[in-house]
């Protein structure tokens, strides 16, 4: 197995380390997509009227939209890991994303520690999802294993 060599490994990556993404606008698309996907036709994603009448200016994206578009977000960043998999997310959902919102993350390194295997370590990293606004619309933290300088052959 190679790895792409343009991937932060273990080694390279240290707490503190801290990047923007590029951003993403929500669409009706995203959330009939997602609705479909998931199994979620809750009203509050699928009727502007009932949202309206619990306050929101239309549909409310869900939850879980938000934290997949954040991950894809990080995947299509300038910075990116030699991943191997996401071991655990903690995840909070603060405020409401809706239709036409455009979303962007700030994700820092927060910590990491080897595993048993040398080839693998695991990275903590923070996340801040927000709008254009800087309203904070989630945020929460991943741990991720990924490739050691010891594993795989460079590409």
């Amino acid at each position: 197995m190679k790895i792409d060599p343009t991937l932060l490994r273990y080694e390279q990556i240290e707490p503190g380390l801290t990047f923007e993404t590029g951003g993403i606008t929500v669409t009706e698309g995203h959330i009939l997509a997602f609705a479909g996907l998931s199994g979620d036709f809750y009203d509050i994603h699928m009727d502007d009227s009932y949202a309206r009448a619990l306050g929101y200016p239309g549909r409310v994206a869900h939850g879980l939209l938000g934290l997949a578009l954040c991950d894809g977000l990080k995947n299509r960043a300038a910075i990116r890991f030699a991943a191997i998999v996401s071991l655990n997310w903690r995840w909070s959902f603060v405020g409401p994303i809706l239709v036409g919102d455009r979303i962007s993350a700030q994700i820092t390194a927060l910590s990491k520690r080897m595993t048993r295997n040398p080839a693998r370590g695991i990275v903590t990293l923070g996340f801040n999802l927000t709008r254009d606004s800087g309203e904070t619309v989630q945020k929460g933290e991943n741990d991720m294993m990924v490739h050691s300088m010891v594993g795989a052959p460079v590409e």
